[in-house]
């Protein structure tokens, strides 16, 4: 299994790297032995110095030459070795799957938390399930698959609903009805999220994506017997109110389209059960730092599906 994982990694880091020319002088250590390195430690969960000692290294990966501690530090800080991993995390989430921008997607946050007494600046204070925590939260668009399509990490205080309408703005544009060209007919995808999500104006935002939202209704102690008035109705956007007569009138029906939910819920489970993504090491501090050791995660994450598809196969 760990052959085969560390396989699937290596030749999407290849095929990274053709993808993106290099430009100026070559480097005395190549990027593809330091992209490599990053993934080894973010796989055994260690610091940037681990990696320049050669007995930390076994039959998978067993580098010739290494670089100095201060220079894969150096190294790991280039825009290249960012955009090879961003290009990895693509390439992984999508292989394997028939359209990585399924109809049907989800979205939620999870924390990942650091010490009450950590001094790290960037880590900040927020609520998590129980009370409240120190850290920061990874933002994600699941599809059907699990794959997480498009991710962001930010600070544990950061609304939710403002990381959402940024998310969707980098995924293809959609259309459906009459909003779209002619000749085009196609089904709006519809997103899943949590009462957290339940916002007009992220309603609104996802309308212009040529997407719908549909979540749990928030304020619902505020309904008089008599319903919503017609002009807490006209505030709230003709997406919203579609969502609120679908409560209204097939909550059965809207109940088990959102019990679907649990591709999230299972897919964060696994990252952190099986990924380590519950609680950040000491030595990961500061949010580049951060953002790198979840990004190495969510690779090592989708080359883990992919060595278990054939095992699913041949399991059916």
């Amino acid at each position: 299994m760990d052959h085969t994982i560390w396989t699937i990694v290596t030749a999407a880091v290849d095929r990274a790297l053709l993808m993106i020319p290099h430009r100026g002088r070559r480097p005395t250590f190549p990027d593809r032995l330091i992209i490599l390195m990053v993934l080894w430690i973010g796989w055994h969960d260690r610091c940037l110095s681990w990696a320049c000692d050669r007995s930390h290294y076994g039959a998978l990966f067993r580098p010739r030459h290494l670089p100095s501690i201060s220079q894969f530090s150096r190294r790991v800080k280039g825009d290249r070795i960012q955009l090879v991993l961003q290009r990895v995390h693509e390439d992984l989430c999508v292989r394997g799957t028939s359209c990585p921008y399924d109809l049907l997607s989800y979205i939620d946050g999870k924390a990942v938390v650091v010490s009450p007494v950590s001094k790290d600046p960037d880590a900040r204070r927020g609520r998590v399930s129980g009370g409240f925590a120190k850290g920061y939260k990874l933002h994600g668009l699941i599809n059907e698959h699990r794959r997480v399509v498009i991710w962001c990490l930010a600070p544990l205080n950061t609304d939710e609903k403002l990381v959402a309408a940024e998310l969707i703005t980098h995924l293809p544009l959609s259309f459906s009805g009459s909003d779209a060209p002619a000749g085009i007919a196609l089904q709006a995808p519809l997103t899943l999220g949590d009462s957290s999500y339940d916002s007009a104006n992220l309603h609104r935002t996802f309308a212009s994506c040529g997407r719908h939202l549909l979540t749990p209704l928030r304020g619902l102690q505020f309904v008089g017997p008599d319903g919503r008035s017609k002009k807490t109705l006209s505030h709230m956007g003709p997406r919203r109110r579609e969502v609120v007569e679908s409560w209204d009138h097939s909550p059965d029906l809207v109940q088990y389209i959102m019990n679907s939910r649990n591709n999230a819920e299972g897919t964060f489970s696994v990252l952190s059960l099986a990924c380590g993504l519950d609680r950040l090491p000491g030595f990961v501090r500061r949010l580049p730092r951060v953002r790198r050791w979840v990004g190495c995660k969510l690779i090592l994450y989708h080359a883990r599906l992919l060595a278990q598809e054939p095992k699913k196969s041949a399991a059916a």
